[in-house]
């Protein structure tokens, strides 16, 4: 019929299907929200943080000086080579198949899924063997920690597991599907803490070192990785199941895909690569630490003996306790990818600038308290949690220098959505090399804290450098004038935590048990560092009511009523 196929009909049509595609979107926001994916995924992350904090402890008990730095040498080096061999696709996986579900291309989003199972595959046979091969080699001439070979070693099959477990999760991170990985995580840690410390009990017991304890411990990972692929692949299926029903109900439609797979690798390696840069960031600065401590700062600890022990603080202690305020920061970096990126696809820039905002908000008002309440507490953390207090220092200046970590990786995950992978690369590459002139400087002066600090101004250069580059595309709104009332919230706050820790220490140190003391002190400078910085944000206006809207039920419920004690022009 004439006029059938004409530009105004083609026009409406694709004008219909469009909107359709983004009603589907719509509801698939609404399903699983920012806030929604991000609990989910921060709860899991602070149950698996928790749990390795507990595989620690009894392994501080169980090894003497060089075995948790053993340990932390082997761990630093398993998840910096994980990040190798997965190369960011996760990320990339998740921002490809939620654009390609966005525009109604849910075969081609199955096809990209199929090629990055085939690359996981590969990728961690080939890391697990190159793990296991140069582990002498490495621990004897580069780290100067024989002790670590047999710890490397046990851990490597762990990587013949996890790039396909991380192809997973960034699949169903992309249909939004947060708590896949989430319970993964948790099943995942639960395994690798009864299996490691079980075996490493069973080593104890028939009488060898600590070389073998830590290798016994490692070993759990590996455990662990079999439990999470067994939990991905169950969700796979229903997954699978909840599709099959959607395309029979004629609202979804998986249309016959032969796009090559090389095509879509170079899709995910353009994407990728520079995403590799920033994932490892912190995982590289890690293993930097580790590896050169004695060799950069001979001069400033007079015997090897006293280098090892630092980092047995460092690897055992300082990396577990530093790794909980990120928690929510990683949530939020796999979150937000996927609804900025469709927001973006789409050009919606309000939405953009929205969600770009809360994220930063978020962040702000929930991670930076986290750090510097562990960071002024952390003598009575140290020494509740593990053998001794012994390294808290090393504790409170690596969990300090998260607050700039925690910005560096949501921003970096901002700019993620927006199809700017290579920006935060080209900053994260100058933070770097800040990291490694910092510490050549600084660690024959400093020690283990020469790193520290270097690794710190690092975030911070990198922080900075993301920042502006995101204000170029969208304004962002995270407090605008109310710094100067926040950062007097931090000080206040910071200094009433550490009053109130060196407090109890000094007046019940000698008079209780140690344990006992450490706990009352983390749980005074906690309450009145917690309450004091929640009062502080609605006095000083840093908290307005309209951020309160935007907030989690729970911190609804939390601010709603302090707001009456905020001044009336900010209440009204």
């Amino acid at each position: 019929m004439p006029g059938l196929w004409d530009g105004s009909a083609v026009a409406a049509f694709t004008h219909v299907y469009a909107m359709r595609e983004r009603k589907k979107a719509d509801v698939m926001l609404k399903k699983e929200s920012l806030i929604k994916g991000t609990i989910i995924l921060a709860a899991a992350a602070l149950v698996a943080r928790v749990l390795g904090i507990f595989q620690r402890v009894p392994l501080d008990y169980m090894m003497g000086t060089g075995g948790g730095a053993a340990l932390g040498l082997a761990n630093t080096m398993y998840m910096w080579l994980l990040v190798i061999a997965t190369g960011g696709i996760p990320s990339a996986i998740s921002k490809m198949v939620s654009e390609r579900h966005a525009l109604g291309k849910a075969g081609e989003a199955q096809r990209i899924y199929k090629a990055a199972l085939l690359f996981g595959v590969i990728t961690g046979a080939a890391m697990a063997l190159l793990l296991y091969v140069i582990a002498p080699w490495y621990t004897e001439h580069v780290a100067k920690l024989p002790l670590a070979d047999a710890s490397i070693q046990a851990i490597a099959p762990a990587l013949l597991l996890f790039p396909t477990i991380a192809m997973m999760r960034g699949y169903f991170q992309g249909r939004q599907l947060m708590s896949a990985g989430g319970i993964s995580q948790i099943i995942e840690q639960i395994l690798r803490v009864l299996v490691g410390v079980g075996l490493a009990i069973a080593v104890v017991s028939a009488g060898w070192g600590d070389r073998w304890i830590a290798a016994a411990a490692s070993f759990g990972s590996f455990v662990g990785g079999i439990g999470a692929l067994c939990v991905m692949i169950w969700y796979g299926r229903k997954l699978g199941r909840q599709d099959a029903e959607e395309v029979r109900a004629g609202r979804l439609r998986f249309e016959r895909s032969n796009l090559p797979f090389k095509s879509i690798y170079k899709e995910i390696f353009m994407m990728s690569l520079p995403i590799v840069v920033t994932a490892m960031t912190v995982n590289l600065v890690y293993m930097f630490d580790n590896t050169f401590l004695i060799r950069l700062s001979g001069s400033f600890y007079l015997t090897e003996e006293a280098a090892q022990r630092a980092l047995d603080a460092f690897g055992l202690k300082a990396t577990s306790i530093a790794g909980i305020p990120p928690i929510l920061a990683i949530a939020l970096s796999s979150s937000i990818i996927p609804i900025i990126s469709t927001a973006f696809a789409k050009r919606d820039m309000n939405e953009v600038q929205r969600q770009s905002s809360l994220v930063m908000r978020i962040v702000v008002f929930t991670g930076v308290p986290a750090a510097l309440i562990l960071s002024v507490a952390a003598y009575s953390v140290t020494g509740l949690i593990f053998k001794t207090a012994e390294g808290s220092g090393i504790v409170a200046a690596l969990t300090a220098g998260t607050i700039f970590q925690i910005s560096m990786m949501t921003s970096n995950s901002i700019l993620y959505g927006f199809g700017k992978a290579r920006t935060p690369m080209y900053n994260t590459l100058i933070g770097l090399a800040v990291k490694l002139v910092g510490s050549i400087a600084l660690a024959p002066f400093m020690g283990l804290y020469g790193f520290i600090v270097a690794s710190t101004l690092c975030f911070v250069i990198v922080t900075l450098l993301n920042l502006r580059s995101i204000r170029q595309i969208v304004p962002l709104q995270t407090l605008g004038g109310r710094w100067i009332g926040y950062l007097i919230t931090v000080i206040v706050t910071a200094a009433a935590g550490y009053g109130v820790e060196y407090g109890v220490r000094a007046l019940l140190l000698d008079a209780m048990p140690d344990k006992i003391v450490y706990f009352l002190g983390c749980c005074a400078a906690g309450a009145a560092a917690g309450v004091l910085y929640v009062v502080l944000l609605v006095l000083l206006r840093v908290v307005t009511p309209a951020d309160v809207r935007s907030f989690p039920g729970p911190l609804r419920k939390l601010f709603g009523p302090l707001m009456r004690l905020a001044p009336s022009a900010q209440r009204g």
